[in-house]
């Protein structure tokens, strides 16, 4: 799957998560960005990512992601293999 796939969806489960229906993701967005991002929410993302996309992330994965576009990347390698 590539990045212009993987950006509408992962869009789609942002809005959902944080019930922000018009919350537009960008590749530099970090936690800190979006309000409610906090350490509860961000496990609730990563399963509905999960779920959405048909993938697993490690501990390790998830720990070293730091902005979107390390997570659109991450899903792209996912989806390929």
């Amino acid at each position: 799957m590539q990045s212009a796939d993987i950006k509408p969806n992962l869009s789609a489960v942002f809005r959902q998560v944080f019930s922000q229906p018009s919350l537009d993701i960008q590749d530099d967005m970090t936690a800190a960005d979006v309000p409610g991002w906090d350490s509860l929410t961000h496990v609730t993302l990563v399963f509905a990512i999960e779920q959405r996309f048909g993938v697993k992330f490690s501990t390790r994965e998830v720990m070293v992601l730091k902005t979107v576009g390390d997570l659109v990347r991450l899903i792209e390698r996912k989806t390929q293999s």
